[in-house]
């Protein structure tokens, strides 16, 4: 599962957003690079600087990036971004799980969960649009920002950022497609046990897998009610499945996977 900013915003408009957000802006940690002086925190710069979408950059690129960036621990539920306000900074995952999600009336849907590297919300930080969707932490997490200004501006004289940024966008439209061909294209059983056989990959057990998000979150992503999904996973016993909590035990895998018919142009 998975992907994902207007004007250079300054410190003391910062501030202000966060602190609309009842945030303690005394817990921001800036990261002041014109010079590597002792204020500077290495370790920050080497988490930004190990980031796929950060790698190739030059020197002098990343000194722009990184000259008014933040990375900060949120606790978890807390809202970071909300859809329709304007993109000020890129968001990156660095540790935890964040949730982005969208309302409409009183509907909400969970529409993807990020977790380590995944940036949030890239398009919306290169086309200088407010956000399509809003994003909350589901546990601790900690969150690099770069103000969308300086990405726009490195974007357009670095040809190697450039790449990395084509990179990251192909990578999210595709998972885009992929999670419309899902949604479109199967039953809600028939994605429920695909979602239970990527599970089974990603933590690489045989017989069973833990679901590490609520199952409301679950139903949510597969476009299910909670209702539904308890239906969906007493039908399932019949191909192989039984649910303890949160626990899943595959009794036949054949036997699912048969049902579940994984493709590679949806799952791969």
């Amino acid at each position: 599962m998975s992907c994902g900013s207007k004007v250079v915003v300054k410190a003391g408009r910062y501030i202000y957003l966060v602190a609309q957000r009842y945030f303690d802006a005394s817990r921001l940690i800036k990261i002041n690079r014109p010079s590597l002086g002792e204020d500077v925190a290495p370790k920050h710069l080497e988490e930004i600087r190990a980031n796929p979408l950060f790698a190739a950059t030059n020197d002098e690129s990343f000194a722009t990036l990184v000259r008014g960036a933040y990375v900060q621990n949120f606790p978890p539920h807390t809202e970071l971004i909300t859809e329709g306000e304007p993109a000020d900074f890129l968001h990156i995952v660095s540790t935890g799980c964040v949730e982005l999600f969208s309302n409409w009336r009183d509907r909400e849907t969970s529409m993807t969960f990020l977790g380590e590297n995944a940036t949030f919300i890239l398009a919306a930080t290169i086309k200088d649009r407010p956000y399509l969707m809003s994003a909350r932490t589901l546990n601790k997490s900690r969150v690099i920002m770069v103000p969308s200004q300086d990405i726009r501006t490195v974007f357009e004289r670095d040809s190697d950022f450039a790449k990395s940024i084509v990179f990251e966008l192909a990578s999210c439209y595709r998972a885009s497609v992929k999670s419309t061909k899902n949604i479109k294209l199967r039953t809600s059983l028939e994605r429920l046990a695909n979602y239970i056989l990527q599970l089974r990959r990603d933590q690489e057990t045989n017989d069973q897998v833990v679901l590490e998000l609520e199952k409301r979150k679950i139903a949510s992503f597969l476009g299910m009610t909670p209702e539904n999904l308890s239906r969906a996973f007493a039908s399932l016993k019949n191909h192989g499945v039984e649910v303890d909590g949160q626990t899943v035990i595959i009794k036949d895998v054949v036997a699912l996977t048969a049902f579940a018919k994984p493709a590679l142009l949806i799952d791969g």
